[in-house]
């Protein structure tokens, strides 16, 4: 119960029914102690009037204000009748349920299409405006529940999934060798909402003309393509700064962080200046967080094989000498794997024909109407090509059908063009299935099967002319290796060289192994070099096998241990060549978590025991293990370990105090001088207090 403050001395006590409000409106788990409530659906409140003013027989409405305070002749201001009658779930409504001489009983709806954020609610008399009770504040938050709401979801157990679940799957890796990586979305920590919303309040734009950019808050399309540019910092103090190379300065290396509630706080505690550091999984995560807490059905997805096209031809040029260096001649890239977001909406700022899932990307790739930001773009426009709708749409489409061209530079300055792939671009789209944690592949989605009639047709759509010949051919490589590998053992490859003519060939043939950033980056200093003079027989294959030992190659630029493997022959006389390549993943060990209790209670104790095998013939120094989960632990736990010795298993045990009942995920990361973000996670059914319930 809550006083109310009034003018002229005018006294009144609220109840704002929070749990029950709360409950029904799925808010719950933020907060207990404030009203949170959706869009286009009703809650009650009571008024107890403490002055001697009588409900039943003066005239009363409701004032809602919203807007950029302090700002308060900026704010935007609702004024709402009382009736005895029904509800109006079109608009912002109230009725009267019940009233005495001391007490007034209304439920309230607010519009399907209100502005979401802070509201201030006063009661006011009819007859004399400056008779007015404050009663106090809420939150409107987007309602995906509500037909009538743009962010409507007519699936329980989707929303149950992109709006509700607090625990995430990230896929990463290649489209050889996809694995996950667990996260702690965490949207429902109860400061977290007012991180989210300061993070729309701290948007340039709204900084500069508040009161017109704060009523486009009622849009989704205008909050999820806001949250794209505030996410990341590269033209305003978002949240995250990126950093795609060492040395991590001051900062996080993006691989350590297993949740978005850390980075909020820290902005937020940081005076909003942006967290050091992020990469496109943790953009995306960040994303991902803050639109399922305004309400907005939000996915994480991966695209493998993803195509970074900087001069919007739709080709990913690159450029080789015959030592087989790429002389950056061009500033494309393919990347292992790219993580954007899809948000559920309508699209009512275009042509009809692309609700849905939208595209929006925080990773600070390319400038959108000169800021970086991405989408929303249709998912629908991509597949069918629709490039010209807003926003962005060219930009995702080459991100997914991109064709790739590998051109020989000649001493002389000639360029010999040695191969197009026209299917190396948008593999396996990935994102997690509702209700479990497995891989949901959405392919499909995005493109027709490469080489269709349709996929053919889709680019003449997007008035794209793919007319690039393929240079005629009787000589080709290919790469063969053993998956999975894992880090500290021997990686075995095969280079197959194919002469499909009739006479003898005789070959400049080139091996190089270096490492690589799942970004495309290698490094320029080659792990394991080749280089021979070789005769290949007609219409025969020619096999040699190589091995990279852990000796050469090491410890890696990331944590996704990634290895590139090329192979180039040149026939010495007519100069025909070919080029292979292949990435590999070397895979970590994994963390494995074991509760030693037999069941977990809400504020008891809980022992736990980690242990993971070091796969290295090198002891593991300066090793630290960091441990967090929602309603598990507040913060995090970090902890420095004993070094582990080759070849050795370490065992280390924690104690933890679950604070919320429900199933928990744990997530582990564990860091030591050869080895990099080391996960492992474990899902707690945690009970409520026993104590308790029998008292």
């Amino acid at each position: 119960m809550e006083s109310c403050k009034a003018l002229a001395a005018l006294n009144c006590q609220v109840d704002f029914k929070y749990e029950k409000n709360n409950k029904e409106h799925r808010t719950i788990e933020i907060s207990n102690r404030r009203l949170i409530v959706r869009r286009g659906q009703c809650f009650d409140i009571k008024v107890t009037f403490t002055d001697g003013y009588n409900p039943q027989t003066m005239g009363l409405e409701l004032i809602f204000k919203t807007g950029p305070v302090p700002h308060k002749s900026r704010n935007t201001i609702i004024e709402v009748p009382l009736h005895s009658d029904s509800i109006n779930v079109k608009r912002w409504s109230a009725v009267v349920t019940s009233a005495t001489s001391k007490e007034l009983c209304l439920t309230i709806s607010p519009s399907p299409r209100a502005i979401i954020g802070h509201y201030t609610i006063l009661l006011q008399h009819c007859a004399n405006k400056d008779v007015k009770y404050h009663l106090g504040n809420f939150v409107v938050l987007f309602n995906p529940w509500c037909p009538e709401d743009e962010v409507f979801l007519n699936s329980d157990t989707q929303r149950n999934e992109y709006v509700l679940n607090e625990d995430g799957v990230i896929y990463v890796g290649c489209s050889d060798h996809i694995f996950d990586q667990a996260w702690n979305f965490g949207q429902f920590e109860e400061d977290i909402l007012d991180i989210c919303l300061k993070l729309l309040d701290k948007a340039p734009k709204y900084q500069k003309n508040p009161k017109r950019i704060h009523r486009k808050r009622a849009l989704p399309v205008y909050i999820s393509r806001t949250v794209s540019a505030m996410v990341n910092s590269q033209d305003d103090n978002g949240v995250l700064q990126g950093q795609w190379h060492a040395p991590y300065t001051n900062g996080v290396y993006p691989g350590q962080w297993a949740g978005s509630v850390k980075i909020l706080r820290k902005w937020n505690e940081n005076n909003c200046k942006p967290v050091r550091y992020g990469q496109c999984w943790v953009f995306a995560a960040v994303t991902c967080t803050v639109l399922r807490c305004l309400g907005i059905p939000t996915r994480v997805v991966t695209n493998f094989d993803s195509a970074h096209d900087t001069d919007a031809n739709l080709t990913i040029d690159k450029y080789f000498n015959i030592e087989g260096e790429d002389v950056g001649i061009s500033c494309d890239s393919v990347w292992n794997f790219h993580v954007w977001n899809e948000c559920w909406m309508q699209r009512n700022d275009i042509k009809a024909g692309y609700d849905g899932w939208q595209v929006v990307d925080a990773t600070p790739q390319e400038e959108s109407e000169n800021v970086y930001c991405c989408g929303p773009s249709s998912v629908t426009a991509i597949k069918q090509g629709n490039v010209d709708e807003k926003y962005d749409t060219e930009f995702v489409f080459a991100e997914v059908n991109a064709h790739c061209v590998n051109w020989l530079l000649l001493s002389d300055g000639a360029k010999v063009k040695m191969d197009i792939d026209t299917e190396q671009v948008g593999h396996k789209i990935s994102t997690k299935k509702c209700g479990v944690d497995e891989r949901e592949d959405l392919t499909h989605l995005y493109k027709y099967p490469d080489g269709s009639i349709e996929e053919e047709e889709i680019f003449r759509n997007a008035n794209i002319i793919q007319n690039i010949p393929q240079p005629e051919k009787t000589l080709y490589v290919s790469l063969i290796s053993d998956q999975p590998i894992y880090k500290g053992k021997p990686v075995s490859v095969t280079v197959v060289i194919s002469n499909k003519s009739s006479v003898e060939k005789v070959c400049n043939v080139r091996f190089w192994a270096k490492k690589r950033k799942y970004n495309g980056e290698s490094g320029s200093q080659c792990i394991k070099k080749y280089k021979k003079e070789l005769t290949i027989p007609p219409n025969e294959d020619t096999k040699i096998p190589f091995e990279v030992s852990y000796k050469e190659y090491g410890s890696f630029p990331d944590m996704f241990n990634q290895m590139k493997l090329m192979s180039m022959i040149i026939d010495t006389k007519s100069q025909d060549n070919a080029l292979a390549v292949k990435n590999i993943i070397l895979l970590n060990p994994i963390i494995e978590i074991k509760m030693l209790n037999y069941s977990a209670e809400v504020n008891k104790k809980v022992f736990l025991e980690i242990s993971f095998k070091n796969p290295l013939p090198d002891t593991l120094t300066k090793c630290v293990l960091t441990l967090e989960g929602k309603g598990l632990i507040k913060d995090q736990i970090t902890m420095q370990c004993e070094d582990v010795p080759a070849n050795q298993v370490t065992k280390i045990r924690q104690e933890i105090k679950p604070h919320k009942e429900g199933k928990r995920k744990l997530l582990a990361d564990f860091d030591c001088s050869l080895l990099q973000n080391v996960k492992g996670s474990l899902m707690i059914d945690v009970q409520k207090d026993k104590e308790k319930c029998e008292h």
